[in-house]
């Protein structure tokens, strides 16, 4: 029996979006009332709290209710995001939280359960089939992707969902632009979410007055805007903070340890360092660093739990940089004080190692396809980091950038699969996960 309409869920490391596509017409995304006001891109994090004198009593948010219940009491909440990252890693096997055990699966079930009961409305009835994103390739140094699929599957079911169709998320953004097509065309879309970067090239063609679409190549690549994120960190805030300065240890002058700062890849990870062994030893360098102002910046904003506000003023920066050559970065937290001018150039320049996987993902894209760059009649680019001038630049070199669009960054995929949930031949768009009913 046919749904009375089709889901679509874009669950990214950052956000994640939900559409649905009635039997006619536009898709619609599901709103979520959140405090500030209805919101359609929910964050793809959660949040576990429980008092110490009751740890049996925890409470468990998502979205933007987890962030406000994190940055509220850090010391007694477990905070999880950009957990997407690991769902096709074999090494991660399961977390503790408050004394129970989270396997990806479960860490999964409980974000989209959590979703639906904020939704409220917007997802109290749910069709039998949704049609969920995946990236291309999945992060993660060996990804393993049948893995992954499985863990989604649980997770999704447990949501409500019976039957659960897996299809690219540069091919649900293809489906979304399609719209705007009035004639054949052969479509790279290029994908840019916080943990991956994917393209796709597909042929639409009209046929009976119905728009049609062949795929032709696809590829991807793990780095994208959360990667960047950490180099405006590792290059603009670290050294502020001692990295790349010495400490007198013995009569001998000795650099600071660079591992310090590895956890500035992921802010929510900062909160972890204060009661490890190495918290132990960054309070030790304050009496013996070469320029201890600088390692006792990094000791507040660990002690202080700053990394939220940190990443805000990184963003922050990375949004004017996108719009301006240059722009100032500006990070006030308790007795901390940076401030500083930096250049697009700059920046550039930090992000050159991730640029160069991109544009090598692009190429790769090309040769699956059989084309070359002239072969290709539109370009559509989606997803955050797609309004970096550095991500943009890689297709203007190769396309003509007449040809070239962007817009719609957050709506597009989610609205793109609700919209092929129409589709009478599925099977040529979505797959499913091994050892799901056919």
């Amino acid at each position: 029996m046919s749904s009375p309409f089709a889901l679509g869920i874009d669950f990214g490391t950052t956000n994640t979006v939900v559409a649905r596509a009635d039997a006619a017409g536009p898709a619609h995304l599901v709103q979520f009332p959140a405090p500030e006001g209805e919101l359609f891109a929910f964050r793809s994090c959660l949040s576990f709290h429980a008092p110490p004198e009751k740890p049996s009593e925890r409470t468990i948010a998502a979205g933007p209710w987890a962030i406000e219940a994190y940055v509220e009491d850090p010391a007694e909440t477990r905070f999880i995001q950009s957990f997407k990252s690991f769902a096709a890693s074999e090494n991660f096997t399961e977390t503790q939280v408050l004394g129970k055990r989270y396997r990806f699966e479960d860490l999964l079930s409980t974000f989209l359960l959590k979703l639906r009961d904020y939704a409220k409305a917007g997802l109290a009835e749910l069709p039998s089939r949704v049609i969920v994103g995946r990236p291309v390739t999945f992060a993660g140094a060996a990804p393993v992707e049948p893995l992954a699929l499985s863990r989604y599957e649980t997770a999704f079911e447990r949501m409500g969902f019976s039957e659960i169709l897996y299809a690219y998320e540069p091919v649900g953004a293809a489906f979304f632009f399609a719209r705007e097509l009035d004639h054949d065309a052969t479509v790279l879309v290029g994908d840019f979410g916080g943990g991956t970067s994917d393209f796709s090239i597909i042929r639409f063609e009209r046929e009976a007055g119905e728009i049609r679409a062949h795929p032709l190549g696809r590829s991807g690549v793990g780095v994208a805007g959360d990667a960047f994120d950490y180099r405006i960190i590792d290059n603009l805030v670290s050294p502020a903070l001692g990295k790349g300065s010495n400490y007198e240890s013995f009569g001998k002058t000795l650099p600071i340890p660079n591992r310090y700062y590895s956890a500035f890849a992921r802010w929510d990870q900062l909160a972890l360092m204060r009661a490890s062994r190495d918290m132990r030893e960054i309070r030790a360098l304050v009496r013996d660093a070469v320029e201890p102002e600088k390692i006792g910046r990094l000791v507040e904003t660990l002690d202080e739990n700053y990394g939220y506000q940190l990443y805000r003023s990184v963003s922050r920066l990375k949004e004017d940089l996108s719009a301006q050559d240059a722009a100032l970065f500006e990070f006030q937290a308790g007795t901390i004080s940076l401030k500083g001018g930096v250049r697009r150039e700059t920046f550039e320049s930090w992000i050159a190692p991730e640029l160069a996987r991109i544009e090598s993902a692009v190429d790769e894209a090309l040769a699956s396809a059989n084309l070359p760059p002239e072969g290709i009649d539109r370009i559509f680019l989606t997803g955050g980091s797609s309004l970096v001038p550095a991500v943009r630049a890689i297709f203007h070199r190769r396309f003509d950038p007449a040809r070239i669009e962007t817009g719609a960054e957050l709506e597009s995929i989610a609205s793109g699969l609700a919209l092929m949930g129409r589709e009478r031949d599925l099977g040529r768009w979505t797959t499913r996960a091994e050892g799901a009913p056919a």
